[in-house]
């Protein structure tokens, strides 16, 4: 591979001339597995933070230490946030920048961080979001589902009785849902879910994202627990769980039909389509191909 010293060393230039006020909070996006998946502006805050807020000191010590950085830590977990915050915003206030982070991922989804980042901004001070690796997004990118739309959920309730509820009132939303799951609990998990939504919907289990042992399997939900079951490996590691959105109703497969027959009165096909998909949430190849049907119909 050709590599260009000389590029790389432009990029990482301009990453340093961007603005990095003081009294700033950065929230700070690690990667998920992969070492190199962090960011080049990551890189450039964290060697000029003056702390680094995390949930494992630990962990975030041998991150550093990969990319060569040594820096104080403030350990701010779900156990602390609130007197961390506190110590936090004194810090920011003296004129500091400090790096929050989670063990992996973007502080404050499905992670520490929500409390510090409120308290900050309950303060007037300044909060710079570093975007970088989502395990969500990576594998709904991966997922081959063409809901229009998602809803993140996070982790479900631990309890079988709420984590079915929680799963009811979910059942009838038309977006792709996205769930985290821990591998001690995602065999119940994959259960409870066949149970309320049924075989039919698709569901996807993308496992150890990023890292050596990564595997994306996606079947009719009937057919996952079997999956699961046929190989203890499969059942190992950080699971993203999406499931297919839940189909339209009668009615609301009627009045979609409804609006793209108005619309394709004044509208191209494409258009029409696409914007009869933003009014009532239903899929925009589906809508694209009734209205196609609908034109030639009408000569």
């Amino acid at each position: 591979m050709n590599q260009n010293p000389s590029a790389a060393a432009s990029i990482l230039s301009d990453a340093a001339q961007q603005n990095y006020p003081v009294s700033a909070l950065y929230v700070l996006a690690t990667p998920i597995g992969n070492a190199c998946d962090i960011t080049l502006r990551a890189l450039h805050v964290l060697a000029i933070a003056d702390a680094v807020a995390c949930e494992d000191t630990r962990n975030t010590n041998q991150l550093l230490q990969r990319y060569g950085l040594s820096k104080q830590l403030m350990a701010t977990h779900e156990h602390n946030e609130r007197e961390a915050a506190v110590k936090i915003v004194e810090r920011l206030r003296q004129g500091e920048r400090i790096a929050l982070v989670s063990d992996a991922g973007t502080p404050a989804v499905s992670d520490p961080g929500a409390r510090v980042v409120d308290a900050v901004r309950a303060a007037g001070l300044q909060v710079v979001p570093l975007p970088g690796a989502s395990a969500a997004v990576a594998a709904l990118s991966a997922s081959g589902l063409d809901d229009q739309r998602f809803h993140f959920v996070g982790f479900l309730p631990s309890k079988a009785r709420q984590r079915e509820t929680a799963l009811q009132e979910l059942a009838s939303m038309q977006a792709a849902l996205v769930f985290y799951e821990a591998p001690h609990r995602i065999v119940d998990t994959v259960q409870a879910m066949l149970q309320v939504f049924g075989p039919q919907r698709q569901i996807v289990l993308a496992r150890e994202l990023t890292k050596l042992f990564e595997s994306i399997h996606r079947c009719p939900l009937g057919d996952a627990p079997a999956w699961l079951e046929e190989d203890a490996n499969r059942q190992r590691g950080e699971f993203v769980v999406l499931i297919q959105g839940a189909p339209p109703s009668d009615g609301d497969q009627a009045d979609a039909e409804r609006i793209l027959r108005i619309l394709l009165e004044e509208l191209p096909v494409k258009q029409a389509a696409a914007l009869t998909a933003q009014i009532t949430g239903q899929k925009k190849n589906a809508l694209y191909e009734r209205a196609l049907e609908l034109k030639n119909e009408a000569g």
